[in-house]
């Protein structure tokens, strides 16, 4: 099997901040010199994790289930034996999870076209909504519906899809992604998707202007996956942490239409979607009533609060113990489907891919360290997180609550579903252009004879979608690395075809499992975790604090902790 070179007497560089798609690097500051030869992670270690976390005996891995506590069980249990240390009194942190469980049976939503045209929308193949307050009954009756476009208001662009109404009260439905995507131009990110794009995003502005409930109209290009995906995700019980009362309060309905679904509900109206999503590409456009059709609903849910917990060891540091490098990943996945197994169906959603391979991946980079009797400089922590699956609820609460200040973190490696598939030329840098930690990674990445490609589908907004991001808009740069497209065996067309058959098939499906581990190309995931290990050490082994490349959106927020002295030069 192929592995990455461990690199041997490691020159490591903090380079300068740049700016630009292209990321040039430039050398900036000491070199620190080190003779360090850490084995390469180990396929064995690696499959072994995988195999054991993705085994139906796990129950898919879901948040407060007897399964989600076995996962936790094993991985304390491996820290342990690896000899990482705790932080504070306990490997575990602990999060506390709302679980909001619609009763589809004594649920409805539709629309009111008049008195006597009522379109009840089925649960399921037509829609899917939620509610996030605490009621166990919640009504909405004849409520307003407007057209709000993308939904988005954003200053530093000149945009607001919000202009010139009242959205209290009102039922607001808007397209998934932002301008940018269906634009293709230099609005916004152009056809990298921004934070504006993402329904999490979407779903907070409408409960700032007052909205009473908030439908994204679904579409398989902008969203970036199916319907299945969308059904498959927020059908059944929903986790959320509980509510801050200083927050505003959320919209009292959230969900999804399908595309068929709203070219109807905009027909009845006398309007035509397609142009009114052509009108909300545009700058100036206004929010349109869709004719005079109202939105009724009614939601019957029940509320059990669980516990679940993020997972954390540290391997402390030998000269600057209260600095640290962080890698993340997240331990949970999406449990079982009870009505497939009474079925006599397959009903486990392993989460082999998703994410068995990053928190497995954390594990084995951490068994190197050990197995070679190395620790660098600073310290690091190894942090699997619960309930990504759900809102990255496990890495928002460690980051609103973090047990070491976010201002000593100083750069961190995210690992979120590795396919697996060969050894390859490239890497792919999801968020490329984004942070200092790009230049180290070019360092480690060209010593294994890699290169870096941004990722090939930025309107697809995966930089806003896993755990990294939490920590992110608190300042903290990461990385979040995949694989190469370029396979040695097959090509750029392996590459991609392997990444659209995870993406059109097993991902978020009951199929996504480890049927044949002898099909699995370990060596190519293993590469890449080496690589992230040795990114991580170069880290770990220089004085230097990485920051956001200029005109970065977070780089403001690393900026005022250096000014205020709570983190270092």
């Amino acid at each position: 099997m192929t592995h990455a070179k461990a690199l041997l007497g490691i020159t490591i560089i903090a380079l300068a901040a740049c700016g630009g798609e292209d990321a040039p690097t430039e050398s900036a500051g000491p070199e620190v010199e080190t003779s360090v030869a850490l084995p390469p992670v180990s396929d064995e270690t690696l499959k072994r994790h995988v195999i054991t976390m993705a085994d139906d005996s796990f129950e898919g891995r879901a948040p407060g289930t007897a399964g989600g506590m076995m996962t936790r069980e094993y991985l304390v249990g491996e820290m342990e034996r690896l000899g990482l240390e705790p932080i504070g009194d306990s490997f575990e942190h602990k999060v506390t999870l709302v679980s909001r469980a619609l009763d589809p049976a004594q649920s409805s939503a539709g629309f009111n076209y008049s008195d006597t045209l009522v379109d009840d929308l089925e649960y399921g193949p037509e829609t899917v909504f939620w509610t996030k307050l605490d009621d166990t009954e919640i009504t909405i009756n004849d409520s307003e519906v407007v057209f709000v476009g993308h939904g988005v208001v954003a200053p530093e662009y000149g945009w607001d899809d919000y202009a010139g109404i009242d959205a209290a009260g009102k039922t607001v439905v808007m397209l998934i992604n932002d301008p940018g995507f269906r634009q293709q131009g230099e609005i916004f990110g152009g056809n990298s998707m921004t934070y504006y794009g993402r329904w999490t995003y979407k779903y907070e502005e409408a409960a700032r202007q007052g909205a009473a409930a908030a439908i994204i109209i679904h579409q398989t290009a902008p969203a970036s996956y199916g319907w299945g995906v969308v059904s498959g995700s927020w059908s059944g019980p929903q986790l959320n942490l509980p509510r801050n009362p200083n927050d505003t309060p959320p919209v009292m309905l959230e969900g999804w239409i399908t595309q068929e679904k709203a070219e109807m509900l905009f027909e009845q109206a006398g309007m035509d979607l397609e142009g009114m999503e052509e009108a909300a590409t545009m700058a100036g456009f206004t929010p349109q009533p869709i004719g005079e059709i109202t939105f009724s609903a009614k939601i019957t849910q029940s509320l059990e609060e669980t516990e679940s917990a993020n997972v954390a060891g540290v391997l402390p540091g030998t000269e600057r113990p209260d600095e640290y490098v962080i890698y993340t990943a997240h331990w949970d996945h999406l449990g079982v489907d009870q009505a497939r197994l009474d079925e006599g169906e397959d009903g486990v959603y392993n989460g082999a891919v998703d994410n068995a391979t990053g928190t497995g991946g954390i594990l084995a980079i951490a068994e190197t360290y050990v197995e070679a009797g190395y620790r660098p400089a600073r310290s690091q922590i190894f942090l699997a997180v619960t309930a990504e699956e759900s809102g990255l609820l496990g890495s928002k609460a460690f980051a609103e609550n973090p047990p070491v200040p976010l201002s000593s973190i100083v750069g961190g490696i995210n690992i979120d579903a590795i396919l697996p598939t060969g050894p390859a030329r490239d890497l792919t840098v999801v968020g490329f252009g984004s942070s200092e930690l790009e230049d180290i990674l070019a360092e480690v990445a060209a010593a294994a004879d890699k290169v870096l490609r941004p990722d090939p589908t930025p309107e697809r907004g995966y930089f806003y979608r896993s755990d990294h991001v939490e920590f992110a808009k608190r300042g903290v740069p990461m990385l979040y690395v995949d694989n190469g497209v370029d396979l040695i065996e097959g090509g750029e067309a392996a590459g991609t075809a392997a990444g659209n058959a995870y993406s059109s098939g097993p991902y978020h499906n009951v199929t996504d499992e480890v049927d044949h581990p002898s099909t699995w190309r370990w060596d190519g995931m293993t590469e890449l975790l080496t690589i992230m290990r040795d990114t991580g050490l170069e880290l770990a082994n220089t004085e230097a604090y990485p920051n956001w490349y200029e005109g970065n959106e977070f780089k403001a927020i690393r900026d005022a902790q250096m000014a205020e002295g709570t983190a270092r030069d």
